[in-house]
């Protein structure tokens, strides 16, 4: 992730000080490196309103000013900043305000009078470092975007593909983690004489009439064990005497951190016949 020299030289860059002879030398250097984006200013009370219209990538700050110190200006760029990331080099002659200005949300500190290629290095330095800094919180929208597209198609996927499933089979069936049905389409109660959460129960009762009972804890047991089963298959004796034979198919749900969600199915009633 490199920063080109053409980036770095078009980097904004506002000059705040109150001694026009400062503005221009650091004006001066700053536009025979190569830097071509310098605006300045010796009015501190300019600053706030020229960074929201502008969003400089770097501001080199006088902490002495009058009027309006610096510490001051960087609580208004502080309290305007989105990200709470304020571009700012400190310039100060007073070396007991260098850990001041840092804690106060400059990023470093350029010594006065200026020793212009230490000026030149740390201006380059942090120039660089925003840059960076920016293009990651581009990735990150990028990303956030990426996801959130992504997340719309699977969820978009996932809804066709019950349906089809759905058209498909003669029902279709979801239950969470603790089993209890939580979607269900298409006519199973008729199909199986009972509700289908009673029949993925373990709880026998008077509905149970005609149900092979082995063939139902089976079922019961590839559930509890969380295991995914293809046209399984069971039967069942209506109140008419007539035996009925019914598939289920059935795969475990799990979240994107492997967490067990439950289940989802589909089923479909056959005749012996269509498999001879």
């Amino acid at each position: 992730m490199m920063i080109t020299n053409n980036e770095i030289f078009d980097a904004s860059i506002l000059i705040v000080d109150d001694r026009p002879a400062n503005v221009e030398l650091l004006e001066d250097m700053l536009r025979a490196t190569g830097y071509t984006r310098i605006a300045t200013t010796t009015s501190p009370v300019q600053v706030r309103e020229l960074h929201r219209q502008s969003r400089f990538d770097l501001i080199l700050l006088d902490l002495q000013m009058p009027h309006m110190d610096g510490f001051e200006v960087m609580q208004g760029l502080t309290e305007d900043s989105g990200d709470g990331y304020v571009p700012v080099i400190a310039l100060t002659v007073e070396p007991a305000l260098k850990l001041r200005a840092l804690q106060a949300g400059a990023k470093d500190f350029i010594s006065k009078p200026f020793d212009l290629l230490e000026a030149k290095t740390r201006i380059r330095n942090m120039i660089e470092v925003r840059l960076l800094y920016r293009r990651l919180e581009g990735f990150n929208q990028v990303l956030e975007e990426t996801v959130r597209t992504r997340t719309r198609e699977l969820s978009d996927s996932e809804e066709r593909f019950r349906r089809l499933t759905e058209l498909a089979c003669d029902w279709y069936w979801e239950q969470n983690d603790t089993g209890a049905v939580t979607r269900l389409s298409g006519p199973v109660q008729e199909m199986l004489g009972m509700g289908f959460s009673g029949f993925l129960g373990k709880t026998r009762g008077t509905d149970y009439t005609g149900w092979i009972e082995t063939e139902r804890e089976a079922l019961q047991a590839k559930l509890a064990a969380r295991q995914p089963f293809l046209d399984f298959p069971f039967s069942r004796i209506d109140a008419k005497g007539v035996k009925r034979h019914f598939r289920v198919s059935g795969e475990p749900i799990f979240d994107s951190s492997c967490n067990y969600q439950g289940y989802r199915g589909v089923g479909v009633e056959f005749n012996l016949k269509e498999l001879s």
